[in-house]
């Protein structure tokens, strides 16, 4: 991946509060980094190929990603029967992300670090903690928890928040934290349960009570309102679009049949999905600043041009009756206005 931007034994539990660097260099208060996995299908003699979870056979690679600038930060490759919940190859793909954020941006930042439940084991925990990295993970409902859900007192619930601030119409929250025994996991650790009504045709489990599904965090965030910590975790789903991009960019498929080879072809994804990303932050702006790469293959990559040589210069003459290329010719000026990168 990209080269670590990182001093050699640096920590995040080191850093220092430094808010004057954060205004300087337009960084944010938190970085959130997504941990998620998918299960890719492969033949059977590629290297490590191995039979998953749900009956298929292929691979099980583990992705990392900034929530804030869509980046990829890292990814690992794994056999087909690789564990969803294993810590040490969480805990790998974290060290790569954190390898990749510039130092400078770091300092006075808050970390936080969200999984579903397949994070939610005391190896990517502990791990966190050690490193003063904040954590929210998808929590499982055991019956300890269930029996605790059931006896929340109706008034105790609290409307759940929609992404831009507002009440969320189907949901509501709750914190559990007295009344789970937690005290295996990190101190100041907090549950917290969501529950909602299913859409319309929705099959519920035998689990499921009074109509209402439901859903738990952990966390040790230390924000007042419970509301906020469980909209925040909610957006991890936006790693199942960053995902997607991916699978759209090369992920579905491992040509080769080395594992090995596989590996780099991960990486090539992994930098293939970045220079997308940079490109739209960079030069484009409007629908296809955070348009699909399908759509951005049809209506920018795809169009017709002709490069010709005069004088010792090139030119790329572009295709005049396509609909987008205005916009094209738009993103190739302001990459022209960039400036030279330096160091």
């Amino acid at each position: 991946m990209r080269p670590n931007f990182l001093p050699r034994g640096w920590n995040p539990r080191n850093s220092v509060s430094v808010k004057s660097r954060q205004a300087q260099h337009g960084a944010p208060e938190r970085l959130t980094i997504d941990v998620d996995a998918t299960l890719i299908t492969a033949h059977s003699e590629k290297e490590k190929a191995a039979g998953n979870y749900k009956g298929g056979y292929g691979f099980h690679p583990l992705q990392v990603y900034l929530d804030e600038t869509r980046e990829a930060l890292g990814g690992l490759l794994r056999p087909g029967n690789a564990g969803s919940n294993t810590a040490e190859d969480h805990k790998t793909v974290i060290d790569r992300a954190l390898a990749q954020i510039p130092a400078e941006y770091v300092e006075g930042l808050e970390i936080l670090v969200r999984a579903d439940s397949a994070g939610a084991t005391h190896g990517l925990v502990d791990y966190c903690r050690e490193a003063n990295i904040r954590f929210s993970v998808g929590y499982e409902l055991t019956e300890q928890v269930r029996a605790a859900i059931l006896e929340i007192p109706e008034d105790a619930w609290a409307p759940a928040l929609d992404q831009d601030g507002s009440t969320r119409n189907n949901g509501e929250v709750c914190e559990i934290t007295d009344r789970v025994d937690l005290s295996a996991w990190p101190e100041r650790s907090r549950l917290i349960v969501r529950r909602e009504r299913p859409h319309p045709g929705a099959q519920l489990s035998f689990t499921d009570h009074d109509g209402y599904r439901f859903q738990a965090i952990l966390t040790d965030q230390p924000d007042e309102d419970i509301a906020v910590l469980e909209c925040r975790h909610r957006q991890h789903a936006h790693v199942e679009d960053r995902i997607r991009d991916d699978k759209d960019t090369g992920l579905a498929k491992f040509p080769f049949k080395a594992f090995a080879l596989n590996e780099v072809w991960l990486e090539i994804v992994m930098l293939a999905h970045d220079l997308i990303v940079w490109t739209q932050a960079l030069v484009l702006d409007g629908e296809l600043a955070k348009a699909e790469p399908k759509r951005l293959r049809y209506r920018l990559l795809h169009v017709a041009a002709r490069l010709a040589f005069s004088g010792r210069r090139a030119k790329l003459h572009l295709q005049d009756t396509w609909p987008w290329v205005t916009t094209l010719k738009v993103a190739f000026e302001r990459l022209k206005a960039l400036p030279a990168a330096t160091g």
